[in-house]
């Protein structure tokens, strides 16, 4: 197998993904700090991600679907792993053959595990207002679960990245619960809630995009660092004369003789078209403005002020979460899990 430089990169920064934990872990109070890794760590990579963290103390973490647990073994010593998805017909010998606990999230998954769980334990998942996963809270209360052995009662939070007058009304839905299901744990916050404060913290935090760099509350800005530094290589600078266009549609016009950059990157990528008009790129220091629309393998840039650059040269696109969103349109998850496969992964330690 020919060895092949990808020319695309990303870097991922595991002392900031450390950091981030740590800081959503003090902000949780006395109450442990998981970890959602699903969508292979939005999209960085899980199985690096539950090492740095493991190293660092979490314990706790959860992933979607069957498949993403088993592409975690072996787990590292002493962690515990939750299957968010619960347990599907197709599933049952996955959930009785892997270390890890499916979360269960209706009535039927209930009673699967009953018949066919052999005893072991499990979490449990309690809708208490977004009408996604989960069993009713009547239903829960009303004996479904009864006799089950739960390590982690869970429930999910869908306002919490806003000042909703839902987050109360699930807390106190959940404190009902709670009053009347026995768990070893009960868990509600994700990291949006883990910013709404320590009400909302119980015994079992659940941060996903704080961890990797995404803002979900104004009280964590100054203390979540960037993780994912998405870089692609140049494959060809040309200069572009006064009067001539570039890229599909025309839609830049060069108002002057202009050096441009054309990188190995598009929306096959996950770099899509909404980039188009706001994205940019930085070379030693130089700002390189996207221009024209974003193809499937190629992006422009106009590489006037990067006096030097060259085929080669990598790029370093402008990717800070909350500023690239609002300027996109697309969400900080998007923006994560969205990047492609075709980028190389990276992790290296800074201080």
């Amino acid at each position: 197998m020919i060895d092949i430089a990808s020319p695309l990169r990303l870097r991922l920064d595991s002392a900031a993904l450390v950091h981030n934990w740590r800081w959503l872990a003090e902000r949780s109070g006395p109450a442990a700090c998981g970890a959602a890794v699903k969508a292979d760590g939005y999209g960085l990579g899980a199985g690096a991600i539950v090492r740095h963290l493991a190293a660092a103390g979490c314990r706790h973490f959860f992933v979607a679907t069957w498949a993403e647990a088993a592409a975690l073994m072996p787990l590292p010593a002493g962690v515990s792993l939750s299957v968010l998805h619960g347990v599907g017909v197709t599933d049952m010998v996955a959930a009785r053959t892997l270390p890890a606990r499916p979360v269960l999230a209706s009535v039927e998954q209930v009673a699967r595990w009953r018949a066919a769980g052999e005893g072991r334990p499990c979490d449990v998942m309690v809708d208490t207002g977004m009408n996604r996963l989960g069993l009713r809270v009547e239903e829960a209360l009303n004996g479904a679960l009864d006799g089950l052995g739960i390590v982690n009662l869970l429930s999910h939070l869908a306002s919490a990245d806003e000042d909703s007058a839902q987050n109360a009304q699930q807390l106190a839905a959940f404190r009902a619960v709670r009053s009347q299901i026995p768990a070893q744990r009960y868990s509600l916050a994700n990291s949006a809630g883990i910013c709404l404060g320590p009400d909302y913290a119980f015994d079992l935090t659940r941060p996903g995009l704080a961890l990797y760099g995404g803002l979900p509350r104004d009280e964590a800005t100054g203390h979540i660092r960037q993780v994912a530094y998405p870089e692609a290589r140049v494959l060809q600078v040309r200069t572009v004369p006064a009067g001539e266009t570039v890229g599909y549609g025309a839609t830049w016009t060069a108002l002057r003789s202009t050096r441009v950059a054309v990188a190995n990157l598009g929306y096959a990528d996950g770099y899509l078209r909404c980039h188009a008009g706001t994205g940019s790129a930085t070379w030693e220091g130089s700002a390189l403005p996207l221009i024209g629309r974003v193809s499937m393998d190629l992006t422009a840039f106009d590489a006037s002020a990067a006096e030097g650059i060259g085929e080669g040269d990598w790029l370093a696109l402008d990717y800070d979460l909350p500023a690239t969103a609002a300027a996109s349109g697309l969400s900080q998850y998007e923006l994560l899990t969205g990047l492609g496969a075709r980028f190389a992964r990276e992790w290296a330690y800074s201080a």
